[in-house]
Protein backbone atom coordinates (compact mmCIF):
# COMPACT_ATOMS: atom_id res chain seq x y z
CA UNK A 1 0.00 0.00 0.00
CA UNK A 2 1.37 3.40 -0.95
CA UNK A 3 0.50 6.03 1.64
CA UNK A 4 0.72 9.78 1.46
CA UNK A 5 0.35 11.78 4.66
CA UNK A 6 -0.57 15.29 5.58
CA UNK A 7 -3.22 15.90 2.96
CA UNK A 8 -6.36 17.80 3.72
CA UNK A 9 -9.87 17.27 2.50
CA UNK A 10 -10.46 20.92 1.54
CA UNK A 11 -11.87 19.97 -1.86
CA UNK A 12 -15.06 17.91 -1.96
CA UNK A 13 -14.34 14.21 -1.80
CA UNK A 14 -15.14 11.74 -4.50
CA UNK A 15 -17.02 8.70 -3.21
CA UNK A 16 -18.68 5.42 -3.97
CA UNK A 17 -20.39 2.61 -2.11
CA UNK A 18 -19.66 -1.10 -2.48
CA UNK A 19 -21.55 -4.09 -1.17
CA UNK A 20 -19.49 -6.51 0.90
CA UNK A 21 -19.93 -9.43 3.30
CA UNK A 22 -19.56 -6.97 6.21
CA UNK A 23 -22.10 -4.45 4.91
CA UNK A 24 -22.05 -1.50 2.57
CA UNK A 25 -18.62 0.09 2.34
CA UNK A 26 -18.32 3.86 1.82
CA UNK A 27 -15.07 4.78 0.08
CA UNK A 28 -13.76 8.30 -0.38
CA UNK A 29 -10.84 9.57 -2.42
CA UNK A 30 -8.87 12.75 -2.83
CA UNK A 31 -10.20 14.38 -6.03
CA UNK A 32 -6.76 15.72 -6.98
CA UNK A 33 -4.83 12.44 -6.71
CA UNK A 34 -7.45 9.69 -6.66
CA UNK A 35 -5.82 8.27 -3.51
CA UNK A 36 -8.17 6.42 -1.17
CA UNK A 37 -8.78 8.60 1.92
CA UNK A 38 -11.31 6.53 3.85
CA UNK A 39 -13.22 3.29 3.98
CA UNK A 40 -16.16 3.28 6.39
CA UNK A 41 -18.92 0.82 7.32
CA UNK A 42 -22.47 1.59 8.51
CA UNK A 43 -22.61 2.46 12.20
CA UNK A 44 -18.85 2.88 12.43
CA UNK A 45 -17.63 4.97 15.33
CA UNK A 46 -16.10 8.04 13.67
CA UNK A 47 -17.02 6.77 10.21
CA UNK A 48 -17.68 9.10 7.31
CA UNK A 49 -21.00 9.88 5.72
CA UNK A 50 -21.64 11.44 2.32
CA UNK A 51 -21.64 15.24 2.50
CA UNK A 52 -23.24 17.87 0.29
CA UNK A 53 -20.94 18.73 -2.60
CA UNK A 54 -19.25 15.33 -2.72
CA UNK A 55 -19.10 13.74 -6.16
CA UNK A 56 -20.10 10.13 -6.71
CA UNK A 57 -17.47 8.61 -9.00
CA UNK A 58 -17.52 4.78 -9.07
CA UNK A 59 -14.93 4.60 -11.87
CA UNK A 60 -12.30 6.18 -9.63
CA UNK A 61 -12.59 3.22 -7.26
CA UNK A 62 -12.24 0.29 -9.71
CA UNK A 63 -8.91 -0.90 -8.28
CA UNK A 64 -10.26 -0.73 -4.72
CA UNK A 65 -13.43 -2.55 -5.77
CA UNK A 66 -11.45 -5.34 -7.46
CA UNK A 67 -9.02 -5.72 -4.57
CA UNK A 68 -11.75 -5.72 -1.93
CA UNK A 69 -13.69 -8.37 -3.88
CA UNK A 70 -10.54 -10.51 -4.09
CA UNK A 71 -9.88 -10.00 -0.37
CA UNK A 72 -13.40 -11.10 0.59
CA UNK A 73 -13.04 -14.11 -1.75
CA UNK A 74 -9.89 -15.12 0.16
CA UNK A 75 -7.70 -14.46 -2.90
CA UNK A 76 -5.89 -11.26 -1.82
CA UNK A 77 -3.55 -11.04 1.15
CA UNK A 78 -2.15 -7.52 0.71
CA UNK A 79 -3.81 -4.40 -0.67
CA UNK A 80 -1.89 -2.42 -3.27
CA UNK A 81 -3.78 0.85 -3.32
CA UNK A 82 -2.60 4.42 -3.16
CA UNK A 83 -3.91 5.91 0.06
CA UNK A 84 -3.75 9.31 1.65
CA UNK A 85 -4.45 9.98 5.30
CA UNK A 86 -4.25 13.06 7.46
CA UNK A 87 -3.27 12.28 11.03
CA UNK A 88 -0.82 13.52 13.61
CA UNK A 89 2.74 12.24 13.43
CA UNK A 90 1.93 9.79 16.23
CA UNK A 91 -1.18 8.46 14.46
CA UNK A 92 0.69 8.08 11.18
CA UNK A 93 3.38 6.02 12.97
CA UNK A 94 0.72 3.79 14.52
CA UNK A 95 -1.04 3.42 11.17
CA UNK A 96 2.24 2.49 9.45
CA UNK A 97 2.73 -0.20 12.11
CA UNK A 98 -0.78 -1.52 11.33
CA UNK A 99 0.11 -1.70 7.65
CA UNK A 100 2.97 -4.05 8.59
CA UNK A 101 0.74 -6.62 10.35
CA UNK A 102 0.48 -9.49 7.86
CA UNK A 103 -2.67 -11.22 6.67
CA UNK A 104 -3.67 -14.05 8.98
CA UNK A 105 -1.72 -12.69 11.94
CA UNK A 106 -2.70 -10.67 14.99
CA UNK A 107 -0.82 -8.29 17.21
CA UNK A 108 -1.56 -6.43 20.44
CA UNK A 109 -1.77 -2.77 21.34
CA UNK A 110 1.39 -3.21 23.43
CA UNK A 111 3.25 -4.75 20.48
CA UNK A 112 2.21 -1.82 18.26
CA UNK A 113 3.42 0.62 20.94
CA UNK A 114 6.77 -1.20 21.12
CA UNK A 115 7.05 -1.32 17.32
CA UNK A 116 6.80 2.48 17.08
CA UNK A 117 9.13 3.07 20.06
CA UNK A 118 6.39 4.31 22.39
CA UNK A 119 6.41 3.60 26.11
CA UNK A 120 4.19 0.99 27.71
CA UNK A 121 2.17 3.89 29.14
CA UNK A 122 1.31 4.93 25.57
CA UNK A 123 -0.87 1.85 24.95
CA UNK A 124 -4.07 3.86 25.50
CA UNK A 125 -2.91 6.49 22.99
CA UNK A 126 -2.06 3.69 20.54
CA UNK A 127 -5.60 2.38 21.00
CA UNK A 128 -6.98 5.83 20.26
CA UNK A 129 -4.93 6.08 17.07
CA UNK A 130 -6.05 2.62 15.97
CA UNK A 131 -9.67 3.57 16.67
CA UNK A 132 -9.24 6.65 14.46
CA UNK A 133 -7.96 4.61 11.50
CA UNK A 134 -9.82 6.03 8.47
CA UNK A 135 -9.12 3.00 6.26
CA UNK A 136 -10.93 0.04 7.81
CA UNK A 137 -10.09 -3.33 6.26
CA UNK A 138 -7.43 -1.86 3.94
CA UNK A 139 -5.36 -0.79 6.95
CA UNK A 140 -5.87 -3.88 9.12
CA UNK A 141 -6.80 -2.53 12.55
CA UNK A 142 -9.04 -5.59 12.92
CA UNK A 143 -5.82 -7.60 13.46
CA UNK A 144 -5.14 -5.87 16.81
CA UNK A 145 -6.36 -7.81 19.84
CA UNK A 146 -6.00 -7.52 23.59
CA UNK A 147 -2.88 -8.82 25.35
CA UNK A 148 -5.03 -11.62 26.80
CA UNK A 149 -6.23 -12.65 23.33
CA UNK A 150 -9.62 -10.98 23.68
CA UNK A 151 -11.29 -9.26 20.76
CA UNK A 152 -11.16 -5.73 22.05
CA UNK A 153 -12.86 -2.74 20.47
CA UNK A 154 -13.19 -2.18 16.76
CA UNK A 155 -14.67 1.00 15.27
CA UNK A 156 -16.61 -1.13 12.78
CA UNK A 157 -18.08 -3.32 15.52
CA UNK A 158 -16.86 -6.54 17.11
CA UNK A 159 -19.06 -8.72 14.87
CA UNK A 160 -17.29 -7.33 11.79
CA UNK A 161 -13.89 -7.77 13.44
CA UNK A 162 -14.74 -11.40 14.16
CA UNK A 163 -15.84 -11.96 10.53
CA UNK A 164 -12.64 -10.40 9.15
CA UNK A 165 -10.40 -12.46 11.44
CA UNK A 166 -12.27 -15.64 10.50
CA UNK A 167 -11.96 -14.76 6.82
CA UNK A 168 -8.20 -14.48 7.27
CA UNK A 169 -8.06 -17.82 9.12
CA UNK A 170 -6.96 -16.26 12.38
CA UNK A 171 -9.95 -17.59 14.31
CA UNK A 172 -11.84 -20.86 13.89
Amino acid sequence: MTTTTGTTMAAPAHWTELDSPVGTLLLTADPATGALTSLSVPGQKGGRTVQDGWRRDPALFRAAEEQLAAYFAGELKEFRLETSTDGSEFRERVWAALDAVPYGATTTYGEIAARIGASRAAVRAVGGAIGANPLLIVRPCHRVIGADGSLTGYAGGLERKLRLLRLEGTLP
